[in-house]
């Protein structure tokens, strides 16, 4: 069943004062998808997703949401048009407790009784979250911190949800279950996801389809079965 393009990129520049890092990047993502970035350190990954959220202005190119060019609209109108970033650090508000983080995701609503509702649902997701939502958010494991992290986009009732490095510094343990709960947001919330990893493998097993940068440049897109069977991308990206 054919499904809607939800967000896309066509021919996205974007610069670091003289220096390119973005050179040309055109990308797609349909409705309820799960679309992974991959590449090396440097390729241009999380200045992609700067550039979706408009932390990062582009220098040329269009970043299309809904159909709407968004290219020119500030980061902070963005969660409110449904769409939502899980940068990389996590960056909660390590001062507040983990209830008054999950609070500060849904800023912009009024309707009380469905942020409760939606309170509840992060706690679900993420028990440990519960437990600890009287705890400052600095004293957090970092692990807890990534679940704070991600609970605070959902109470923002994204309809893109854009996730940095959620692997980054964890242990593996750590990573499988936050990648579970990515998936089971996907399929239950139906909510779109586009996911930029260096853990190529764990990223491409939790995906629809797959874009490869190098050096600012998508230089291969496919489905995730596919760029996990390519010797190319096992050889460069998954230890083979």
């Amino acid at each position: 069943m054919a499904r809607d393009t939800i967000l896309e990129l066509k021919d996205v520049t974007a610069h670091y004062g003289r220096i390119q890092a973005l050179k040309g990047i055109s990308l797609s993502v349909e409705q309820g998808e799960v679309v992974s970035i991959i590449g090396a350190n440097g390729a241009g990954k999380s200045t992609t997703l700067m550039v979706i959220c408009g932390i990062v202005k582009c220098s040329s190119g269009n970043v299309l949401y809904k159909g709407e060019d968004i290219s020119r609209v500030s980061a902070d109108k963005l969660p409110a048009m449904g769409l939502c970033q899980v940068p990389e650090g996590r960056r909660i508000f390590p001062r507040l407790t983990v209830a008054e983080n999950l609070d500060m995701g849904a800023f912009f609503r009024r309707n009380k009784k469905r942020i409760k509702a939606d309170m509840d649902m992060v706690y679900e997701y993420f028990p440990r979250l519960r437990e600890r939502r009287t705890q400052a958010g600095g004293t957090l494991s970092g692990g807890e911190q990534q679940m704070l992290a991600i609970g605070r986009a959902l109470m923002s009732r994204p309809e893109v949800l854009l996730l940095d490095e959620p692997s980054l510094g964890l242990a593996p343990i750590i990573v499988q279950q936050i990648f579970e709960i990515i998936q089971s947001i996907n399929k239950e919330k139906g909510t779109t996801i586009l996911l930029v990893e260096q853990n190529a493998n764990i990223a491409l097993q939790a995906s629809d389809r797959g874009y490869v940068l190098e050096t600012g440049k998508v230089v291969m897109a496919d489905e995730a079965g596919a760029l996990l069977s390519n010797p190319d991308i096992r050889k460069a990206y998954l230890g083979d």
